[in-house]
Order: structure tokens, then C-alpha cells, then sequence
């Protein structure tokens, strides 16, 4: 039914296309521009679809809220173990994720797909601070390792379909521990080996309800938050204690 749906509506979008190519040579849209975090949230799949004027190979792009981000590094020195390095980077995205249609290498020389910073390889991410002799390029290395392992980066591109000659449509999974905050999607329309469209949808991951109240209030009265913390988990032990020594 999503797919009927769905070819339906790009069907009237195509229909009102001029025949010119023009900026509507690409269209995309979500099928959501918000996820919602909820308790309980375990991750949420949203559906990116869309047309093109014509043949051309789409690559989507989703990326996360930047901010900066430390990497240390442990060294052992006289037999204790603690941070000997480290190197601060800003503008780190906090996710990326990565859908094509056909894979990166055949649409477009590596050039392009850096100056577009498409793949985790080509992301621009400044080195700020470093410890005196360190080997910045090691630690950015970790950082990627890092965000992958997590899940936060995409390690493996994902699959982006063509529905006849011009449709096509992608499922982005955002992760559990995705970060809260204003994201952009990035799709690409590449032709010869050059981008020659691009469309940016903004899609905003955000808590809601109850778990919002409580994140906000952690962060704008963190002291309370804390005593009131301790408070409730001393309670819930003396509340265990008596009922095991009635039982």
C-alpha cells in the first residue's frame, strides 16, 4: 500500500514538472520531517523519497548536529593506566548516513565525492587542540571508529532503489542513541560523473513528552536533578529493605 502511495504522488509530482530541465530536474521529500523520542524509543525508519528529470545515478546524505568532540588516547606509564594524548576536533557531526544507488566509485571520481563530503572518509572535521607531537590524522581515524561502532556512522552505505526510470525511494534508519537536535538531508543527483542538483530537507530528532520534561530539567537544574536522584534511589532502598524484612 506505501508503495502504491507512493508512486502515486511522485505519478501527479512528475506530471506537473515543466520538460525543461530546471531546479525541479530532482525533488525529494521524507515521509516525516520529525522523530519523535519517546520512552521506550528503540529507533525509527524514515522513508526518503522522490523523482529526477531524467537518468542520473541519487546519493543521499544524512547528517546530524555538529558540535565538537574530544579523543584521548590511554597510555600505561609505570604501570598505571591513565590519558597521555588527546586531540579536540569541532564540527563533528553527530551522525551520518549514507544511501546510494549505485556504489560511490562508479558514479563519480573520488574529487567530486570529497568536495561534496560524501562518505565518512571525506567529512571536513577541523583539528582544534592536540597534544604536542600526536598524529591528528590516527585520532580522526578513532573518532570515525568510534562513531561507527555506535552506530552513529554509516559503516557500509545503504541501499537506494529506483522504482522505473525516475523514481526512487531510501529507508534512513535513525538510531536509539541518536542525538537530539536539527539534522539535513543532502540528496545528489549525479550525472557523468558530476553532481548536478541538489536538494537539502531539514528533519529535526527531538524528545517529547514526559522524557523531554525530565531531559530538560536535568540540564537546566542539574543540582536538583542530582539530589532529587539520590533522594528517590535512597528511598527505593529503604522501601526493598522492609518489605525483605517482613518477608
Amino acid at each position: 500500500m506505501l508503495r502504491s502511495s507512493l508512486l502515486a504522488a511522485l505519478t501527479l509530482v512528475l506530471a506537473v514538472l515543466p520538460s525543461e530541465r530546471t531546479s525541479a530536474d530532482l525533488v525529494a521529500a521524507l515521509s516525516s520531517n520529525l522523530v519523535a523520542i519517546t520512552t521506550g524509543f528503540t529507533g525509527s525508519d524514515i522513508l526518503l523519497f522522490g523523482t529526477t528529470g531524467g537518468e542520473g545515478d541519487v546519493v543521499v546524505v544524512v547528517r546530524g548536529p555538529e558540535g565538537d568532540q574530544t579523543v584521548r588516547r590511554k597510555g600505561r606509564h609505570f604501570g598505571i593506566w591513565f590519558n597521555d594524548a588527546e586531540a579536540r576536533f569541532a564540527k563533528v557531526p553527530g551522525y551520518y548516513a549514507l544511501a546510494t544507488s549505485v556504489p560511490i566509485g562508479e558514479m563519480m571520481p573520488e574529487q567530486v565525492a570529497a568536495r561534496h563530503q560524501i562518505g565518512v572518509g571525506n567529512l571536513r572535521i577541523p583539528l582544534t587542540t592536540a597534544t604536542l607531537g600526536i598524529d591528528a590524522a590516527d585520532f580522526r581515524a578513532a573518532l570515525i571508529r568510534i562513531k561507527q561502532r555506535t552506530g552513529l556512522y554509516s559503516v557500509e552505505p545503504g541501499a537506494l532503489r529506483f522504482l522505473g526510470d525516475r523514481l526512487f525511494r531510501t529507508d534512513m534508519r535513525v538510531p536509539a542513541n541518536a542525538p537530539v537536535g536539527d539534522y539535513l538531508v543532502h540528496v545528489f543527483l549525479v550525472r557523468g560523473g558530476e553532481v548536478t542538483n541538489a536538494e537539502i530537507t531539514p528533519l529535526k530528532v527531538s524528545r517529547i513528552g514526559f522524557e523531554a520534561k525530565v531531559f530538560d530539567f536535568a540540564r537546566k537544574e542539574s543540582l536538583a536533578y542530582g539530589v532529587l536522584a539520590v533522594a528517590l534511589a535512597a528511598m527505593a532502598g529503604w522501601i526493598a529493605n522492609m518489605v525483605f524484612r517482613k518477608g
